[in-house]
């Protein structure tokens, strides 16, 4: 009997370590593993860098085509764009020209 009084004793007394060992254990494998965790931080860490260099790149290209809108405003009018568009747009060429379309 004292034996097994002794193990009752040892098991309470152990009781309250392991389940604040067992919460402990829970909430770190969450913190990390989690919807929320760690893991996904880093996830939404890279979405958002790969989102800044798309949106860099698009930025640039609107500069670009802001630029070639740019020659064909009636206040700036260029003679070259002009005739670029003309001839794409009405699918003209002379006989003697070589059409290169970019």
């Amino acid at each position: 009997m004292a034996v097994l009084d002794e193990i009752r004793l040892r098991a309470r007394s152990a009781l309250w370590p392991i389940i604040w060992a067992l919460l402990l254990a829970y909430f770190s494998y969450h913190m990390v593993q989690g919807d929320h965790g760690l893991l996904s931080l880093l996830q939404l860490r890279a979405k958002v860098e790969q989102a800044h260099t798309v949106h860099a790149a698009l930025e640039s290209e609107r500069a670009q085509l802001d630029a070639r809108v740019a020659l064909l405003r009636p206040d700036n009018l260029d003679p070259d764009m002009l005739e670029e568009r003309a001839r794409v747009m009405l699918n003209f060429a002379h006989p003697n020209e070589l059409v290169i379309l970019e």
